[in-house]
C-alpha cells in the first residue's frame, strides 16, 4: 500500500494579537524593552489530523473564519504550523489567492518565470514554457506588457496557467474554477479533470456544496478551527448545512 500523498498530525496554528496600541516603532521598542508588550494567542487550528491518499479528491467545508484557508496556506507549504508535522510527499500546485505571488511592475513574461521560480520549478524550464503558458491563457497580446495594468481576471487566469502547466503530485484548490467567463470556466474545469485523472491529489475547499458533492471522495468539515467531522462527502455534508440551517 502507497503512503499517504498528504499526512497531517496534529496540526495548530497560533496567531499572535498584540494588546499593545503604539504609534511608532519607537514606542514599540521601548514597551518591549521594559517588557511591557502584552499579546493574546488566537489559534486559527488546533490538533488537525488527516491524510490524503494518492489520487484521492479531499473537500474541506465550513463557514468563514473556521481556519480552512490557514490549512491550505500549511498544506503548500506557506506557513509553518506552530505544532504538529504535515508531510506533503511530492510536488504541489497551489491555486490560493492566485496571482498573490505577482510583482505589478514585472511583465507577464517576467512574471511566469518569478511565480514558476516560487512554485519551486526550474527557472529554464519556465523560460521555455512561457509561450505555452500564455497562449493557454488567452494572453498573446500582452506577454510584454506590466501586470499592473491586467484586471483581476487576466491576472488569475495567468497564474492558473502557471499552476496547471506541469503535473503536480498535490492541487490545493482554494474556490478558483470560478476564474474567466463561461469558456474559460470549462477550460480550466477540463484542465483540472486531467490532472486528476493523471494521478493528481486534490485538497478542494468550496462553499459549493453540490461541487464537494460531485467531486469528493471524502470531505473534512472545519468549525472555529477544529474538526466537526471527517468522512463520507454526503454525510459530511447533510450535516453541515443542518447545523447552518440551525444557526440561522
Amino acid at each position: 500500500m502507497n503512503p499517504p500523498v498528504i499526512d497531517a498530525q496534529g496540526i495548530g496554528l497560533a496567531y499572535r494579537l498584540d494588546r499593545n496600541r503604539t504609534g511608532t516603532f519607537k514606542e514599540f521598542a521601548i514597551n518591549m524593552f521594559r517588557g511591557q508588550v502584552e499579546h493574546d494567542t488566537l489559534w486559527a487550528l488546533r490538533d488537525i489530523g488527516f491524510q490524503v491518499a494518492q489520487g484521492e479528491i479531499f473537500g474541506v467545508v465550513g463557514p468563514n473564519g473556521a481556519g480552512k484557508s490557514t490549512l491550505m496556506k500549511i498544506i503548500a507549504r506557506v506557513l509553518p504550523p506552530t505544532e504538529g508535522r504535515v508531510v506533503v510527499r511530492g510536488n504541489v500546485a497551489a491555486m490560493i489567492s492566485l496571482g498573490a505571488g505577482f510583482n505589478p511592475e514585472l511583465t507577464a513574461r517576467e512574471n511566469i518565470v518569478l511565480y514558476g521560480a516560487l512554485l519551486g520549478r526550474d527557472i529554464k524550464l519556465m523560460r521555455e514554457r512561457v509561450e505555452p503558458i500564455i497562449e493557454w491563457a488567452e494572453l498573446q497580446d500582452f506577454v510584454d506588457v506590466p501586470t499592473r495594468s491586467f484586471s483581476s481576471g487576466m491576472v488569475a487566469r495567468l497564474a492558473f496557467s502557471v499552476a496547471t502547466d506541469t503535473q503536480a503530485d498535490v492541487l490545493v484548490v482554494d474556490e478558483i474554477l470560478s476564474v474567466g467567463d463561461y469558456s474559460f470556466k470549462k477550460k480550466s474545469s477540463e484542465r483540472m479533470e486531467k490532472l486528476i485523472a493523471d494521478g493528481s491529489s486534490v485538497v478542494l475547499v468550496s462553499h459549493s456544496l453540490p461541487l464537494v458533492r460531485k467531486m469528493c471522495d471524502r470531505v473534512m468539515w472545519l468549525d472555529k478551527g477544529d474538526v466537526k467531522m471527517l468522512g463520507d462527502p454526503e454525510e459530511v455534508v447533510a450535516a453541515y448545512e443542518a447545523a447552518a440551517d440551525a444557526r440561522s
